[in-house]
């Protein structure tokens, strides 16, 4: 099988939310020896988009992607055991991230963490629905350098605000780098709240943070 023909398979399990195909299409992958950062950017984070386009267009609703994105994580979870890590002397920085309180999907921030372990950050993923202060505790716990939250929802997203103000009153605001990303989130709402970046996308995320430590 072509490699163009398992990244249309990966992206269709996850927009059946087929977990089973998911997960045997990842080690198929690995088995034949496909670059694991490739098929998650050109399989699965496809068939993550479609879904989110779907959502969009009211076809798919809230709970379906939620479960679609399950099925896009389980698969990402068997690709990072076979992916490479780059060696480095040190590691680039210490991230915390999380989807901000109140929303519970895993879209983008899941493979976010992966590629950033892959290119040499340490990673501390809170998951789904996370409050504020779990935020500014865990950062303050680990002595991160980057503190990073997604919002799928408008309703959710004045979290991300409330975010940069807990981190100020923590006192940690001039030690960390915020970066916002999500379904909602635009380059003028980072511009708004004061955050430090904003990334369309996990490769996004990766390139900047790259560049902002390396």
């Amino acid at each position: 099988m072509g490699k163009a023909e398992l990244f249309e398979q990966a992206a269709q399990a996850v927009v059946d939310a087929n977990k089973d195909a998911a997960i045997d299409i990842a080690k198929q992958a690995i088995a034949e020896g496909i670059d694991p950062v490739e098929m998650i950017n050109d399989g699965f984070s496809v068939g993550m988009s479609r879904c989110g386009e779907l959502f969009d267009t009211g076809e798919l609703f809230l709970p379906e992607l939620i479960v679609a994105s399950d099925a896009m994580v389980s698969a990402i979870a068997v690709l990072e055991q076979a992916m490479p890590v780059e060696q480095t002397s040190k590691k680039l920085g210490i991230a915390v991230v999380g989807t901000i309180e109140g929303d519970v999907h895993d879209i983008g921030k899941g493979i976010v963490a992966t590629m950033l372990r892959v290119y040499g950050f340490e990673v501390h993923d809170l998951g789904r629905d996370v409050p504020i202060n779990v935020f500014v505790e865990k950062a303050k716990e680990v002595n991160a350098n980057i503190v990073g939250s997604s919002a799928l929802m408008t309703t959710t997203q004045v979290g991300q605000k409330a975010l940069e103000q807990a981190l100020k009153d923590a006192g940690l605001r001039d030690k960390v780098k915020t970066m916002v990303g999500g379904a909602v989130c635009t380059q003028r709402w980072a511009d708004k709240i004061g955050s430090d970046l904003y990334a369309e996308n996990a490769t996004d995320a990766v390139t900047k943070l790259k560049e902002l430590f390396s």
